[in-house]
């Protein structure tokens, strides 16, 4: 059974409250790099791949587990965060101002729709779709992925969902499902069977030591 860790990265500049423009630029605060060594300490063997999104956050959160298993491939896969207020990515700007606008994008509800040229929710899960068909290919685990906060719960509505596309019910389940800076969600692609999404893992017990 192939087993996954989609792995948030460390805590940002961003999510320390500070201005951003860029989605992908914001670096690690000095929690978020401690964050990110403890992360890689918790693995008690070498994964077998390592992945991360091209954000420089998760980037950097990969980076102790890289360096601690050198011989491990590292891939960059499109597993970033959704960024949908196009408006906003070539300027600075606070997450209080940018909530009006993020109430109206989802109060608006419309998957395809694409703010400023940024990306559409339609397209963000089909991001998560190809994510979940390229693990399921891997031929050997474990693997860690180190992404975002809302593509992981991305992966796990389109797991868990029949109607991946109604971005009201998404937006419930995304605001109830809480994934702190540096959590673990795990994925268990069994033989013959869907994926299935594992809460609370023990890094340990998860990599079957």
């Amino acid at each position: 059974m192939l087993r996954v860790w989609l792995i948030r990265h460390g805590e940002s500049e961003t999510n320390a409250g500070a201005a951003s423009g860029d989605p992908g630029v914001s670096p690690l605060t000095a929690r978020g790099r401690a964050q990110a060594d403890r992360l890689a300490g918790a693995f008690p063997e070498a994964p077998a791949l390592i992945v991360h999104s091209p954000y420089v956050r998760a980037v950097r959160t990969a980076e102790p587990l890289a360096d601690r298993f050198p011989d491990v491939p590292r891939e960059e896969w499109p597993v970033q965060e959704f960024s949908y207020l196009g408006m906003f990515h070539d300027r600075l700007s606070t997450s209080e101002e940018r909530q009006p606008y993020v109430l109206d994008y989802w109060d608006r509800a419309d998957p395809h729709l694409s703010l400023g040229g940024a990306e559409s929710f339609a397209a963000l899960l089909d991001r998560a779709r190809h994510c979940l068909d390229r693990l399921a290919r891997q031929p050997t685990g474990p693997v860690a992925v180190f992404t975002h906060g809302t593509f992981i719960r991305a992966v796990a509505w389109t797991l868990l969902t029949a109607d991946p596309l109604d971005m009201r019910a998404f937006h419930r389940f995304a605001t109830g499902l809480v994934i702190d800076n540096g959590t673990v969600v795990g994925l268990r692609f069994p033989a013959g069977a869907p994926p299935a999404v594992a809460l609370g893992v023990d890094p340990g017990s998860f990599l079957g030591t």
